[in-house]
């Protein structure tokens, strides 16, 4: 510990450059994929505006259990299969995977086919079922 703290003492500019990168880079990817929301927020957003989950999960994970009248679109296909959201293009699409790392590139991809309202639900289907919210099978 003594060396590293004499090293972080000798090269400071170069911890801080790290340092703004870092920030930098987090704030970019999550600015250009969209906000996050937790299960309950994402769920208040549906009901009030008509949103719509889409669940981004494999065919396999989804059998067994998915949020009541998600579209289901495996993540691998959303490129191919974005026409069948089309009339969701002004209405919130809460993107939902397993854990919610998948939805960042899957939101990408709707803003750039111009999807105004996107966000990603934090947690993904593995938070859903935590906090034990109701699913489907």
């Amino acid at each position: 510990m003594a060396l590293f703290l004499e090293f972080f003492a000798q090269q400071w500019v170069l911890f801080t450059a790290l340092l703004a990168v870092v920030v930098m880079l987090v704030l970019h990817e999550t600015r250009k994929a969209g906000p996050s929301l937790t299960p309950q927020q994402a769920i208040t957003l549906a009901n009030a505006e008509d949103g719509v989950f889409v669940d981004l999960r494999d065919a396999g994970e989804y059998k067994t259990g998915h949020i009541v009248d998600a579209v289901h679109i495996p993540a691998t296909k959303l490129g191919a299969r974005i026409d069948e959201l089309g009339k969701y293009k002004q209405r919130p699409v809460i993107l939902v995977c397993k854990m919610g790392q998948t939805a960042g590139a899957a939101s990408k991809q709707l803003k750039a086919a111009g999807f105004e309202k996107v966000y990603k639900m934090g947690g993904g289907m593995m938070e859903w079922g935590n906090l034990q919210l109701p699913t489907v099978k």
